[in-house]
């Protein structure tokens, strides 16, 4: 049975915990849905779905960004358990010998699904790895132009690991600055301005960042997703034992849904206003550029105050999917490329082609954690400890 949970800095997030399985889970639709819109992705589905791009549009300015601001206050607490070195060697291999045994092991399959849809590659999977994958260039251009061996979907551990060792270096020659801008910044937030402020800094990057830098998720060069991600990373990082704010988001829940409900639909309209013109007039991108941004910090202000309200019941569902989650994302998208490419020429409905391929991507995700989980020396390719947590036993009451 599940039972709710106090809020406190001091204990853990259980709000944040569902935030953030829900926030990856929502990969798994939100990259099935990838197959059917028109914008670019590995493999596509011979369906065009277009009243799916307005649904995405609603997910993809803030998905990514919420899971760095949880993670930012993942590293905050701890931070609050381990010493310096310490979380940097436990977050390191958290995180890099996923991203090694990702990109040697999980991705190809979805490197050579593509090459075989773009141009036609035509020998088998063992000939692209050897001859292909494993060449650390740049290769099948003009095609698709892949730089191989690659990361794909797991380019957020890459950007992960990058700024917690950033923000331990700046600790490092500073260890109090994390109380002080914390303190300072919660300051400056109070009331109205936990709205304005983020959403106007988010706002900055998509105006004077995003059209010079589109999103490459490459790394070197992609300025403004650093710029947007380690905003977030920050923010979470900075407020997490700002229990003012958290209280102040909780409170203001309804009115920041509604103005994220707003600014969405403000976005939108000129979204298709942008679309229907040639040359459109720099007032539109500039107004486009302001509702896309505060949208961004609105609708992650929003689903964090309803999760801090609504979502603070633990239980054995919430522990099995914090520990399962990151094994599924990890391949997640695998399994959609895998088996919607095995779909291709199939004559399928649209319908019943997404539904094989959400179904059969959610069964590999369960399947390979409950194998992952139970094979010791499997669990850090995986992102998991070595052991699993033992629960504590109950301590015997004398008759």
């Amino acid at each position: 049975m599940s039972t709710p949970q106090k809020h406190t800095t001091s204990e853990r997030r259980i709000d944040l915990d569902w935030v953030r399985i829900g926030a990856f889970g929502l990969l798994i639709f939100y990259h099935v849905g990838m197959l059917y819109v028109s914008w670019g992705f590995h493999i596509k589905s011979a369906h065009r779905l277009v009243w799916l791009e307005p649904l995405m549009l609603f997910l993809n300015p803030w998905r990514l960004s919420l899971l760095f601001l949880v993670s930012g206050v993942a590293t905050r607490f701890m931070l609050g358990k381990y010493d310096r070195l310490a979380l940097l060697r436990a977050r390191s291999a958290r995180l890099l010998i996923p991203l090694i045994f990702g990109m040697l092991v999980i991705v190809p399959p979805q490197a050579y699904d593509q090459v075989v849809e773009s141009v036609g590659y035509p020998a088998g999977f063992l000939d692209f790895y050897l001859r292909h994958y494993l060449s650390f260039a740049v290769e099948f251009c003009p095609g698709p132009c892949i730089v191989l061996p690659t990361w794909n979907h797991l380019w957020f551990v890459v950007y992960l690991w990058v700024y917690t060792m950033a923000l331990l270096g700046v600790l490092a020659l500073w260890p109090p600055l994390a109380d002080r801008l914390g303190t300072r910044l919660a300051a400056a937030l109070a009331g109205p301005w936990l709205l304005i402020l983020p959403c106007l800094l988010f706002v900055v990057w998509r105006l004077a960042l995003f059209p010079n830098f589109p999103s490459t998720h490459a790394l070197f060069g992609d300025w403004y997703n650093h710029a947007d991600y380690a905003t977030a990373f920050l923010i979470g990082f900075l407020l997490a034992r700002q229990d003012s704010v958290w209280s102040e988001l909780e409170r203001r829940r309804w009115a920041t849904l509604a103005a994220a409900a707003g600014s969405f639909t403000v976005f939108i309209l000129l979204r298709a206003g942008l679309g229907a013109t040639l040359a459109p007039p720099p007032a539109l991108k500039i107004s486009a550029g302001v509702a896309y941004g505060c949208y961004q910090w609105l609708a992650m202000a929003a689903v964090l105050g309803q999760a801090r309200r609504h979502f603070t019941a633990d239980g054995p569902v919430r522990r099995y999917l914090t520990d399962a989650i990151f094994p599924y994302y990890i391949v997640h998208q695998t399994a959609i490329i895998m088996i919607a490419h095995a779909l291709q020429g199939s004559g399928l409905s649209a319908g019943l082609e997404a539904s094989i391929v959400i179904g059969g991507t959610v069964l590999v995700c369960v399947s390979t954690y409950e194998i992952v989980r139970r094979i010791t020396w499997l669990r850090p390719l995986f992102g998991l400890r070595m052991e699993a947590k033992q629960p504590v036993k109950a301590i015997p009451q004398p008759a």
